[in-house]
């Protein structure tokens, strides 16, 4: 398995900064973005801790690849709804209408 450092952290992180108001991107989308596109799981823990590192990044704008918000993480449909992100009836984001086209 690959490792979390903090060079994977900042390199998730400065990807993270890049999504708009609006859009959400997926933990496999951004592991391509770094050219790591088999560590979406890793982009999953490297958000889980980037609080540790710095703070202010819109991580609330990552979803899976179903468009299911992370676990454990209660803010973050409050905080995708101010950014105008809408929910379909179960719950997950319409990735369709909202993946950010990088």
């Amino acid at each position: 398995m690959a490792k979390l450092d903090e060079d994977f952290i900042y390199q998730v992180l400065e990807v993270v900064a890049e999504i708009p108001q609006g859009k959400v991107a997926t933990y496999g989308q951004i592991a391509t973005l770094i050219g790591r596109e088999k560590n979406a799981r890793l982009v999953g823990k490297a958000l889980q801790v980037s609080g540790f590192y710095v703070d202010g990044y819109p991580c609330h704008r990552v979803v899976n690849s179903a468009g299911r918000l992370a676990p454990g993480f209660d803010d973050q449909k409050g905080l995708l709804l101010e950014d105008g992100v809408l929910f379909k009836d179960n719950g997950n984001v319409d990735l369709k209408k909202y993946q950010w086209d990088e």
